[in-house]
């Protein structure tokens, strides 16, 4: 029975023992905090959806979607992880703090939001060189979307045009829950 309790405590660990995968090894500062997440540490073993956001864009009511993907499947494993970028048009011009503000007051977001990002080919941070060297394809516009398994390899990469409630999205998401 002990040997049973300890297998079974040793399954509940996030992926212990086990590397960081490329796509996370990362960290990034909280949107308006201080805060500094290893993006490995706090999400490995989760399904996770990378998106560039935007305040004052087009799409920007894909926050609602996001949100709504991430209160639905939070419990199962899935994680939303917003970075706001202001490579496009200039559609992300405020401050972190006025981000934060409009992404909770006008859609009430929950997933975790972290500091203002480049994307764009040419000039991405490194985490979004890596995800777009593994799918093969910068973000060209707003809420590009990146999707992780649980062991963090990259699985989908979904234009802006694809909104959060998509049948493609949601059949991929739940594929990996």
């Amino acid at each position: 029975m002990k040997q049973l309790c300890v297998a079974l405590v040793m399954l509940s660990l996030p992926m212990a023992g086990m590397s960081c995968p490329e796509a996370l090894k990362f960290q990034k500062r909280q949107l308006a905090g201080e805060e500094i997440v290893n993006l490995c540490q706090a999400y490995q073993g989760k399904v996770v959806l990378i998106v560039n956001t935007a305040s004052k864009c087009g799409y920007t009511y894909q926050y609602e979607g996001l949100e709504a993907l991430y209160s639905k499947y939070q419990d199962r494993g899935l994680v939303v992880l917003g970075f706001p970028s202001n490579d496009f048009a200039g559609q992300e011009p405020g401050t972190e703090a006025q981000i934060q503000q409009f992404c909770r007051l006008t859609y009430s977001v929950e997933f975790p939001m972290f500091e203002k990002s480049r994307v764009r080919e040419g000039v991405a941070d490194p985490l979004y060189q890596t995800l777009a060297r593994l799918a093969g394809e910068h973000p060209r516009w707003n809420f590009h979307k990146y999707l992780l398994d649980r062991s963090g390899s990259l699985v989908g990469s979904f234009s802006s045009r694809v909104e959060p409630q998509s049948r493609q999205l949601i059949d991929a998401i739940e594929k990996l829950l």
